[in-house]
């Protein structure tokens, strides 16, 4: 069967017009099976080369060479509840990638920030990181590579309009 691109997805010429094209084609479909692609090889590689399991390689990511910061705006930063972030620091402080203090303005509050070791990690995480984005986009000319990353802006701001109007459908 000859398939030819169109804005709905993929449709055979004798297809009838009235038949949409199934889910797996369409690009929203097609930009997740990549974007799970890519996760999928990053988790594998920071397994490997440092060893932190996918949450705990976010939060060393997130912390990166910032000043140090609250278990709340870390939790904000990597788009998960302080609960679900607990156990993934309580791993890394006993693995000594990350030290805890109390903020000199406000005891109650928890600071956190890396270590010696933890800073080794993130940059092997950016290291790592800066090798696939090259791999990955090492076939796009300059010009290309413009392009596309001004079409992923494009999409996404209409992706997260969308996601507003979904909120405010409710």
């Amino acid at each position: 069967m000859n398939e030819t691109p169109s804005r709905e997805g993929w449709t055979a010429p004798e297809a009838s017009k009235s038949e949409p094209a199934p889910v797996t084609v369409m690009l929203s479909s097609r930009l997740m099976v990549l974007a799970n692609l890519l996760k999928r090889g990053a988790i594998l590689r920071y397994k490997r080369l440092t060893g932190l399991s996918s949450v705990e390689f976010g939060l060393v990511a997130s912390l990166g060479r910032r000043p140090p910061m609250s278990v709340a705006r870390l939790a904000e930063a990597v788009g998960q509840d302080k609960g679900q972030i607990s156990r993934a620091l309580a791993n890394l402080v006993s693995r000594k990638l990350i030290a805890k203090s109390a903020n000199p303005k406000d005891s109650r509050e928890v600071l956190i920030s890396l270590t010696a070791a933890g800073l080794a990690a993130h940059d092997a995480i950016v290291e790592g990181a800066q090798e696939r984005n090259r791999r990955l986009l090492e076939s796009l000319s300059p010009a290309e590579f413009e392009m596309l990353l001004q079409q992923v802006d494009q999409l996404t701001a209409i992706a997260a309009d969308m996601l507003e109007s979904e909120k405010n459908a409710r």
